[in-house]
């Protein structure tokens, strides 16, 4: 694949608690070492308005519809001003979440209609554009809700969704593993249960493996 003619895009997805988020700048770091300029972002966020929602949707009390549509006009946002722009100039983009997790916790989770879902990713993903913007690939760092909720339990003062019970983030699992299910060319599980030297390991082997090192 021709990054730099086309592009790439990267999403990390798994539970709160799983690790992604460790491993994405020791991949941008690898893609930038072999001359790839590399864009890390991040959902919901990644533009100043996409922020401040950000902030509405992890820390104040909604009704699922709301958080929905939230998370999705923070997406829209991010997606114009950020994701696509820097598609169009050949760079990585990064994403730690994308709209997988929408799926996994607004959709599983709090049990809201996927289909209503489905709708809002098409708005939001195609609008005028020929094809709906996706994730060239997607690492889902995959983790038992109970180890996930040992590593949180003595980290930051958790927002709404970390603070969940671990029921939430076994619903929240099942989701990530559908979404897996019904698109397995773009997802790449990866083992979240292993030493952090030994997941960015598999990180670093699936990104060679798509031919992106």
């Amino acid at each position: 694949m021709n990054v730099q003619k086309n592009g790439l895009f990267i999403s990390f997805e798994g539970i709160d608690g799983a690790g992604k988020s460790t491993h994405i700048a020791g991949l941008s770091e690898a893609l930038s070492a072999k001359g790839l300029r590399v864009t890390l972002t991040r959902e919901p966020g990644g533009t100043a308005l996409a922020e401040k929602l950000r902030n509405l949707i992890l820390n104040d009390a909604m009704d699922a519809l709301t958080e929905s549509l939230l998370v999705f006009a923070a997406r829209r946002d991010h997606v114009e001003c950020v994701i696509r722009p820097a598609l169009a100039r050949g760079e990585v983009v990064l994403c730690d979440r994308f709209t997988d997790a929408t799926f996994a916790y607004q959709g599983a989770g709090r049990g809201f209609d996927l289909q209503t879902l489905s709708t809002l990713e098409s708005w939001v993903q195609l609008g005028s554009q020929p094809t709906m913007l996706q994730p060239d690939l997607t690492f889902w760092f995959d983790l038992a809700p109970a180890l996930a909720a040992e590593r949180l339990a003595n980290a930051r003062v958790p927002d709404k969704f970390e603070s969940q019970p671990v029921a939430f983030f076994e619903a929240v699992r099942s989701g990530y593993a559908l979404r897996a299910k019904a698109d397995p060319k773009r997802f790449a599980r990866i083992e979240a249960n292993q030493s952090k030297e030994a997941v960015f390991a598999d990180v670093i082997a699936v990104a060679k493996a798509r031919g992106y090192l």
